[in-house]
């Protein structure tokens, strides 16, 4: 039976109405019918349009174009260096003491020689200089690390271990995002299927409330059981309500998810595999291979170890090679050419101490991976144990629903021939419900179940093939 019969079309026109306002914000997308969505276009929309795998998707350009940048690190570096100046120099020479000095050197020559000699030319008492000049060079350094202890290498590493754990936390922000959209897609699919469910049975309670009248009007019930059908219909009321109000906030918040323009109605079925999952072992090998929390505990370790080899580096001798040549417009140009070597002694740093803390942060990473495969593992058990729970207790409740659906068709028999009350009909229309519901929700708690453990072990991408292969399918529109 369809669950959008003539009987209940004005819930479902309510609920399409309702959850567009709430999906849209009351703006005239309001009118839109809702659409159909399969699981798969509802995740390639939150994959595509997700602000948080956007942002996630930006730390990892960073992290690699930091990388990248650091691909030449160690290599030689080359600088051009240009000079130009103008100078101008003014000076005042004292030359008494020269001239002193001059005429003592005079006064012992020959008559003939000294002062009276031949004429010789005086010194002045001061002499004043000038000099203004214009000049410009240039010059080509190359400085070259030839060994630096592992620091390169070293840093190099590090960089790389950062873009390894940006990757895994972007696989994880996936996985996260994967398991929302599994929530919110076949919760709202659960509860339309019980608001539909609510609504169907109020129907059926408000016929049979209708009959009771009848039946007090001809003298063939009393007076009690008239107040029973009516208590019982206000019961149904009230539930239906309240399960289409939660249909419409499941609504709401599924076309939030996948920023739909409208609101959305979830077409892939919710569905259960009969068979038993594959054995635990397996899902805890996957996990310690593909699970992004032990690749990003991983990343942190080698980063660790990065840091602790660059600190050890800074203890070793660094080797350099430079030179300088002089770039010049004319003459002989001049040039520098050599090897430098650095060897840090002693300075105000604690090596040693330095050296021991890195090393501790090592042992750390070791601990924090040992701990998080001890945790992981006990996480997918326990995902694993959930998704049987859940497939035993959905096909337990095979039995409840046949009882259900039988007990219904004696009280609508029974009715006919006088042996059962209205009440004790609408009894049997509300327990069935009761039972269709609580299995839809056994179904939904293996899809939740099943997605967690998927995602704990790293295999969040196979969701959908489980999703195909499972052989009962609960389609939407399915009473």
């Amino acid at each position: 039976m369809n669950p959008c019969s003539a009987a209940s079309f004005p819930w479902c026109r309510r609920w399409a109405l309702a959850a567009g306002l709430l999906a849209c914000g009351g703006s005239g997308l309001a009118q839109t019918p809702p659409q159909a969505l399969s699981f798969g276009e509802a995740q390639q929309a939150l994959l595509a349009q997700s602000d948080q795998l956007a942002a996630d998707g930006r730390a990892v350009d960073s992290a690699r174009l930091r990388r990248q940048g650091m691909d030449g690190l160690g290599g030689p570096s080359v600088a051009v260096t240009g000079l130009g100046y103008r100078y101008s120099v003014s000076a005042d020479l004292d030359l008494d003491p020269a001239r002193r000095m001059l005429d003592g050197a005079l006064g012992m020559l020959p008559p003939e020689l000294g002062p009276s000699g031949p004429g010789l030319p005086q010194l002045p008492s001061q002499l004043s200089l000038h000099r203004e000049k214009s000049q410009a060079s240039a010059s080509l350094s190359v400085v070259w690390p030839l060994y630096l202890g592992g620091l390169s290498g070293a840093v190099r590493s590090g960089l790389d271990a950062a873009a390894d754990e940006a990757l895994a936390d972007a696989a994880r922000s996936r996985g996260a995002l994967r398991s929302l959209l599994v929530q919110r897609y076949f919760g709202a699919q659960l509860a339309e299927r019980a608001a539909r469910l609510r609504a169907r049975a109020l129907d059926a309670v408000r016929r049979h409330d209708a009959a009771a009248v009848s039946l007090l009007a001809a003298g063939a019930i009393a007076q009690v059981e008239r107040l029973q059908a009516r208590s019982a219909m206000a019961d149904a009321e009230q539930q239906a309500r309240q399960a289409r109000d939660d249909a419409d906030l499941a609504a709401a918040a599924l076309a939030r998810t996948v920023k739909a323009p409208a609101p959305v109605l979830p077409s892939s079925p919710l569905f259960v595999d009969s068979r038993p999952l594959p054995p635990l072992q397996e899902f805890v090998a996957a996990a310690e291979r593909l699970h992004p929390g032990l690749d990003k505990v991983q990343a942190k370790r080698r980063q660790a170890e990065s840091l602790h080899e660059a600190q050890e580096a800074l203890r070793r001798p660094q080797v350099l090679a430079f030179g300088t040549h002089e770039l010049a417009s004319g003459g002989k140009p001049n040039w520098v050419a050599g090897l430098a070597v650095r060897w840090t002694l002693w300075d105000g740093l604690d090596r040693n101490a330095l050296a021991a803390s890195s090393q501790r942060k090592v042992e750390q990473a070791e601990l924090t991976q040992a701990q998080v495969r001890s945790d992981l593992a006990l996480l997918v058990e326990k995902h694993w144990l959930g998704v049987a729970q859940a497939r035993r207790q959905y096909l337990a409740q095979q039995a409840q629903e046949d009882l259900a659906r039988e007990l219904l068709r004696l009280r609508e028999a029974g009715l006919k021939e006088g042996t059962s009350t209205a009440l004790d009909l609408i009894d049997a229309q509300t327990q069935l419900a009761k039972v269709l519901t609580a299995r839809a929700a056994s179904a939904n708690q293996y899809v939740q179940a099943l997605a967690a453990l998927l995602e704990s072990s790293g295999q969040g991408d196979a969701f959908e093939r489980y999703m195909a292969e499972a052989d009962i399918q609960l389609p939407p529109d399915a009473p």
